[in-house]
């Protein structure tokens, strides 16, 4: 596909460009669009397949109240009248917006001018909060702005780049690929810092594996070390910055323990002291912690020190999680912020914003964030909820209560494209809106370029844009000439007319340039990289050594190390670690839709070091029990020496709609950035035994069910569902079992031993369902078995390919959909072969990139078993 429609991909921070082509009625061809400046036609693996997510199977497609189907006159009607009656009850402060980073940035704005501007509280926050909400704190504690001083440029001109908390190779994999060539082309050097070995260790040079939280020693550390070896840039120093000195003796002070050697240390130090083209680059790891913000500064005070900062190829570099965050946090998404990054508590700011909009009056105290706007809920002094695009009973911590405390709330608001998340099943009115591909607008990316989205497919059924929902109920709250939006180019010209005032106050944020841009260059407006106005364009920030405090220089912050809020004891004696996966993305409302996003991990596990898992008694495939003073969760085992001993690591993305009892949220501790209010999700006190499964089972079926049964998760097929299953009531005839989880299972043929039993179901000579059980973890060639669903399958039971046909094995590679056992068979054929001649052959790791760390993996155990033998 040379020619298509171009916008931007919806996924993380990076903003990769994409070209978009209708492909029938509900489908899209995508490819990376090579003329974007964050990709040059690269693309990850959730991003080649973005095509296979636009389905309509799980939409919601007209206004929902109390489940039933309505119209939108009675809908909004209803959702406008429950708020004021609230708001003439209670008072503004009684009701709430959460939002998404996966708005657009004009659907952002309009719905913090609707809270802020209008309904007169400060009661909006976003799941940004979630992901960078420290970094934020951390800016402009440091700069008095929330700016991003570099570009993604830097990380290819730069000598060294260290990933701080950041799994780049899979969370941001097209800097990493970006990254990768850097490293091969000019030899950037590459440390990681993390508790665990992840993917992006495969190109580093050096792996720090850190104790949880202990951030802020090691970079007061470095500091230490820059100015005991006199790397201090003295003149930047003292020209424009401020209090360094006390920073510095506070760093003296904390000798903090990292869980690293004094040769690691000092390996790294001097390192980062000798070489001057630095980018430091920092993502979850840092952002999700009780002492979040702080690490952020130790971080920035770093560079301060160093002068190493808005230069070609240095400075400190947060990479945010969605699409749009970086919209977010410049439309005021967040509880703490006005927009065009004006302070709500500045009454020159406040009052200039209020004369902007014509608003009756602004809030001049920050409003709730996230974990208090829902305890908030809990405690039933939130009375109406309105949810837009995200799903909080899934992703936010102590999500039991989370769920709970919606179940009660007096009102609460869904709009979402679904019906079925964890969240829009709780909610009194579900409404309608439109998804990525139909949706007209744009996004900011980690390097503040902005870019357009563009709807090239039709708004399904009754879908409205969110922007058009909240300007609607702002209309029937009878704010109506504040709302008369027709067009998001509108909204658009209004933001960037505003921040034109932030720019005469001296801030950072300024697109004035484009306040009167015209429809046509609108929809054509190609990435843009911010400030746009008349004295400034792009760039990066602070390279003349001006910053954005009241004295116009940059401000060291002294900090300390903290140990993580939630306290290890007997009873909980293991500290978990989440994050993301490679191929999944969130709640998956949107990656699950598609089989092969599934197939390299198709349920949710908890992966765990081998010393670990023997002290309890855990073996590969096991399902282990993760239990905190909150929660619990079920996950599949995974013994790899990837897991830092004492830290096991468990995927974010499970809900209920795919696997009940691995939705790790429910025991995640809602303990918070004290500045920030950030939620630390990665270092939560567990406890862990073995699951005492009494069957294991494992099922394909044509059709998706949910099995009455402790553990089950589902996925996606390339015909239909595939599930694995688990129970642990007593023994029971193999035959009563499987027809309390697979309805009509015991209308095929079956095979029954005493530890084992396998059923088949054909109909009109069709496979439409099989189901494996055994008393072990059940060993069937599940791809193989899959891939018979809709075929006559005359040996699925089976379980594995026979004559001449392959079992690929497990996915490794997602974009090119190859297998474990493909890769294992070509280094057998070629066992002398390099990582690249291997990858040439399979095709694996050829072109995002990010399944490399797992091909050489797989390399390296056989050249070793081939040695050893």
């Amino acid at each position: 596909m040379s020619e298509g429609i171009r916008s931007t991909c919806p996924y993380c921070g990076v903003g990769c460009g994409v070209l978009l082509k209708r492909d029938g009625a509900t489908g899209l061809k995508v490819e990376g669009d090579p003329d974007h400046p964050a990709n040059y036609g690269r693309l990850c693996s959730k991003g080649l397949a973005l095509g296979e997510t636009t389905s309509l199977d799980d939409r919601v497609l007209t206004p929902q109240i109390g489940g039933q189907d309505a119209d939108w006159d009675t809908a909004l009607n209803l959702v406008a009248s429950k708020f004021k009656s609230a708001i003439a009850e209670h008072g503004p402060d009684s009701v709430a917006f959460y939002v998404s980073g996966q708005l657009l940035t004009e659907d952002y704005y309009v719905a913090n001018k609707l809270m802020k501007g209008f309904i007169g509280s400060a009661n909006i926050d976003t799941n940004s909060r979630l992901c960078m909400a420290s970094t934020v704190v951390g800016h402009k504690r440091a700069f008095g702005t929330d700016t991003v001083p570099g570009t993604y440029e830097d990380l290819e001109t730069a000598d060294l780049v260290v990933l701080v908390g950041s799994n780049l190779a899979w969370c941001h994999p097209v800097l990493f690929q970006r990254l990768s060539a850097a490293r091969k082309e000019r030899g950037t050097k590459v440390v990681v810092i993390d508790p665990r070995r992840t993917a992006s260790c495969d190109i580093a040079d050096m792996h720090l594996k850190l104790k949880i939280g202990s951030d802020v020693a090691l970079f007061n550390g470095l500091l230490t070390h820059l100015n005991d070896a006199g790397k201090v840039h003295q003149s930047f120093v003292d020209q424009h910055t401020e209090g360094f000195e006390a920073t510095l003796m506070s760093a003296v002070a904390d000798q903090g323990e990292t869980g690293l050697t004094a040769a690691e240390l000092q390996a790294f130090y001097k390192l980062f002291a000798e070489t001057e083209k630095v980018v430091t680059v920092f993502s979850q790891g840092v952002n999700q912690s009780t002492s979040g913000t702080d690490k952020v500064n130790a971080i920035i005070n770093c560079h301060l020190a160093t002068g190493r900062i808005g230069r070609k190829g240095m400075g400190p570099f947060s990479v945010t999680g969605q699409p749009n965050a970086m919209g977010g946090r410049e439309t005021g998404g967040l509880a703490n912020m006005l927009a065009a990054h004006l302070d709500l508590e500045n009454p020159a700011h406040n009052a200039a914003v209020k004369d902007f909009w014509g608003a009756d009056g602004i809030p001049d105290t920050p409003g709730l964030k996230a974990i208090d706007m829902f305890k908030a809920v809990g405690e039933a002094r939130i009375k109406a909820l309105w949810i837009a695009c995200t799903n909080p009973v899934v992703s936010l911590p102590q999500a039991g209560d989370v769920a709970d405390a919606i179940k009660n709330c007096d009102f609460v608001v869904v709009s979402d494209l679904s019906a079925t998340t964890d969240t829009a099943k709780l909610a009194d009115v579900v409404l309608p809106a439109t998804g990525w591909g139909e949706k007209d607008g744009t996004v900011t990316n980690s390097d503040r370029t902005i870019s357009r989205q563009q709807g090239v497919l039709p708004p399904p059924g009754q879908a409205k844009h969110d922007w058009e929902i909240y300007a609607e109920v702002g209309r029937r709250m009878g704010w109506t000439a504040a709302f008369d939006y027709q067009k998001p180019v509108e909204i658009f010209r209004e933001h960037a007319a505003l921040s034109g005032i932030a720019g005469r106050f001296g801030r950072d944020f300024d697109i004035s340039g484009l306040s009167d841009i015209d429809e046509a260059d609108y929809d054509g407006l190609g990435p843009t990289r911010w400030p746009i106005s008349a004295t400034r364009q792009g760039g990066r920030f602070f390279g003349d050594g001006r910053f954005f405090t009241p004295s116009g220089k940059a401000r060291f912050l002294a900090v300390t190390s903290k140990e993580p809020s939630a306290k290890r004891s007997p009873k909980y004696p293991y500290r978990l670690n989440t994050g993301r996966i490679r191929d999944q993305w969130h709640t998956m409302t949107r990656t699950a839709k598609t089989a092969r996003l599934s197939r390299h991990f198709g349920e949710p596990f908890l992966q765990i070091h081998p010393k670990d898992a023997s002290a309890l008694g855990l073996q590969p495939a096991d399902l282990a029990e993760v239990t905190s003073p909150h929660g619990r969760a079920i996950l599949r085992v995974l013994v790899t020496d990837h897991a830092a001993i004492g830290a096991p690591f468990a995927p974010m993305h499970w809900t209920g709609e795919y696997a009940p009892a691995g939705r790790i949220g429910n025991v995640i501790a809602a303990e918070t950035d004290p500045f920030s209010g950030q939620p630390e999700s990665k270092a939560s006190v567990v406890a862990i035994k073995k699951y005492e499964a009494t069957w294991y089972g494992f099922a394909v079926s044509l059709k998706p069910f949910e099995p009455k049964s402790d553990y089950w998760a589902q996925a996606r097929t390339d015909h239909g569902w595939r599930v694995e299953l688990s129970g642990s009531e007593a023994t029971r005839d193999w035959r009563d079992l499987a027809t309390t989880l697979v309805p009509g299972i015991a209308n095929g043929s079956e095979m029954i031993g005493p530890r084992t039993a396998r059923f088949a179901v054909w109909d009109e000579g069709v496979l439409t369902t099989a189901l494996f059980l055994s008393k072990e973890p059940v060993l069937v060639a599940r791809d193989f078995v899959a891939e018979q669903l809709g075929q006559a399958a005359p040996d699925v039971l089976v379980g594995q390919p026979g004559g001449n046909r392959i079992d690929p094995g497990q996915i490794v590679c997602s974009c090119m959909s190859v297998g474990r056992n493909t890769i294992l068979t070509a280094i057998a054929d070629a066992p002398a072969a390099s990582l690249d001649e291997i990858c040439t052959i399979t095709s694996a790791g050829t072109t995002c990139g990010s399944c490399r760390s797992e091909v050489s993996e797989l390399l390296a155990h056989a050249q070793f078993k081939t040695a050893a033998e």
